[in-house]
């Protein structure tokens, strides 16, 4: 059985940062793709990043220059580093991993940016 468990969030002021992180365990022989995803209330979720084997990156236009997704493969933990954060950064995040083919989700930490 994997797992993912999620941490980092919080509430931090505009401007501030936050690290973000999710650690699969279990049995898991490979792991490919390695994604933030968030849900504000009342809108759909959207992919915030993305990592895949090899370090290659991607970034949703919102967060580019803000964000950095980063990955520990001997620790099968993927990052989100968030710096200028903006209140409409503000929802639950969330990691989704591809491990041995399937799609697992973590459970969700909350993000919130205000004064």
């Amino acid at each position: 059985q994997v797992q993912l468990v999620e941490s980092g969030g919080g509430l931090v002021q505009p401007g501030g940062s936050l690290r973000l992180s999710c650690a699969a365990s279990g049995s898991i022989f490979s792991i490919n793709v390695m994604d933030w995803y968030r849900q504000a209330p009342g809108k759909q979720r959207e992919l915030v990043a993305r990592i895949i084997s090899g370090g290659i990156t991607n970034y949703a236009d919102s967060v580019k220059g803000r964000f950095t997704i980063s990955r520990d493969n001997g620790k099968n933990t993927v990052y989100l580093q968030m710096n200028s954060l903006k209140p409409e950064d503000t929802a639950v995040y969330y990691c989704r991993v591809i491990v041995d083919g399937t799609i697992r989700w973590g459970q969700g930490t909350q993000v919130t940016v205000s004064s």
